[in-house]
């Protein structure tokens, strides 16, 4: 479809069809999104906001009147969405969007369930086991609802419960919880959850094969390791010195992976960005800004390796369509 949508402009451009009946010709191929299609996306929105906002009311709600209301009131306030989340989902089943979507909304509560309890009791629990509870509390959802936006939602999570700890152990530990370790430590775990995501999906798992969940995780894995080959660079002395390396191998398997195996453009221009910040900052490294020529030289070098990747993520994406 994307193939034929490129060839009518491609027509179009070049005289082929007149312009003026260039929407004609794409609806004839049938690429242009139909009213269905329309209606569908719409009403995937509404619900997906209708979840996150009817979740945000609810806890705003109990918020903001948190004096006024007994504590009966606040956990029935927050429970009883929970419950009728979970007859919902149990009634229109797990397989649909909709069921999805409730479990979606019962996991967003949980967190407010978990956090109303730590204020009213007063446990005295760190922040970041507030995260790492809620993680485990709404797994067996994850699992159930085999849908990539709560598998986000899950790892996002855990994320923030290991950087939590990180940093709420940091200060007495000293340098065995250092920053830099828990870059590691998330670089980590976000490039296993992408090479478990992608290993599945290639093996056949049909739900894990929409591009925008892997795209999240390729992101954040690509921003840590380029964040820890910067460190490499400009402070040598104080890091680990696998940072550099470690990217370059990133940078290799990336471009195997999303060049070869599986097209991905956003990926490849991820990594294309990442390329031009290590390039340009090693070269700033090595010229020290010693006067007005060198930024002259490091703005032309950026526009330049901006124009190539430009290029060459443009004929990759040209060989993805036909």
């Amino acid at each position: 479809m994307r193939s034929n949508r490129n060839d009518i402009i491609d027509w179009s451009d070049q005289g082929r069809i007149a312009h003026d009946r260039l929407r004609e010709a794409l609806e004839f191929a049938g690429v242009l999104p139909s009213a269905a299609d329309w209606r569908r996306f719409l009403d995937r929105v509404l619900l997906f906001m209708g979840v996150v906002l009817l979740a945000s009311g609810v806890i705003f709600f109990f918020a903001f009147n948190w004096q006024d209301l007994g504590r009966y009131a606040k956990f029935a306030l927050v429970e009883a969405p929970i419950l009728a989340a979970l007859v919902f989902a149990w009634r229109l089943g797990v397989d649909g969007i909709a069921g999805k979507a409730t479990l979606l909304f019962a996991s967003l509560m949980t967190g407010a369930l978990l956090a109303l309890v730590g204020q009213t009791y007063q446990t005295g629990a760190d922040t970041f086991e507030l995260f790492a509870a809620w993680a485990a509390a709404i797994l067996p959802w994850t699992l159930l609802a085999r849908f990539p936006a709560l598998w986000i939602f899950w790892l996002a999570l855990v994320n923030a419960a290991v950087a939590l700890y990180f940093l709420t152990f940091g200060l007495f530990w000293g340098m065995l919880f250092a920053p830099e370790k828990l870059a590691w430590l998330l670089f980590g775990l976000n490039t296993a959850a992408l090479a478990a995501w992608e290993g599945l999906a290639a093996a056949g798992v049909a739900w894990l094969r929409e591009r925008w969940s892997v795209r999240i995780l390729a992101t954040a894995s690509g921003a840590l390791i380029t964040g820890l080959a910067f460190q490499d660079i400009v402070d040598w002395r104080g890091s680990s010195h696998w940072g550099a390396p470690l990217w370059c191998a990133w940078i290799a398997v990336a471009y195997i992976a999303y060049r070869h195996w599986v097209k991905d453009v956003y990926v490849l221009a991820g990594g294309v960005l990442s390329a031009i910040v290590i390039t340009t900052t090693l070269i700033l490294k090595q010229l020290k800004m010693a006067d007005s020529g060198a930024l002259l030289f490091i703005g032309m070098l950026v526009i330049g390796m901006s124009a190539a990747g430009g290029y060459w993520l443009k004929q990759v994406a040209t060989e993805e369509d036909t």
